[in-house]
């Protein structure tokens, strides 16, 4: 299956941008060229933007996605490394989990202070934000 940029984008549910953007971080690899100079993709082309997609969606980092390649390149290597990149990847999910908990307490403290509507110059939380902590 040969395709143009427009169609791979369309196929694969992102923009034409997106896919020459992760031509130019080198996680695609480029595209032959047709005779007019377009990009011609093939299915691994739309087979590795899904992969990327993915992994994007599940919050890795450019460089985390080309470790993860690096892996699918070489089907032959040990897992042990895609395994530490995910048990990394959920250590930083619980690290951020417990940073927004922090966050949420914080912020339903400061709503707290206000419990009836007033004039904004009467505002408890307009004026808990004013306070230097």
């Amino acid at each position: 299956m040969k395709m143009r940029i427009g169609e791979l984008a369309k196929l694969t549910g992102c923009q034409s941008e997106t896919v020459r953007f992760y031509e130019l971080k080198g996680l695609l690899p480029p595209p032959v060229r047709s005779q007019a100079n377009y990009r011609v993709y093939d299915a691994g082309h739309a087979e590795r933007l899904h992969f990327i997609r993915r992994c994007r969606a599940l919050g890795m980092s450019l460089a985390e996605i080309a470790t993860l390649l690096g892996y699918q390149d070489q089907p032959e290597r040990s897992c042990s490394g895609v395994n530490a990149l995910v048990d990394h990847q959920l250590s930083e999910i619980d690290r951020q989990i417990t940073e927004l908990q922090q966050l949420r307490t914080a912020l339903s403290t400061v709503r707290a202070r206000c419990d009836s509507v007033q004039t904004a110059g009467q505002c408890a939380i307009l004026r808990e934000l004013t306070d230097p902590a």
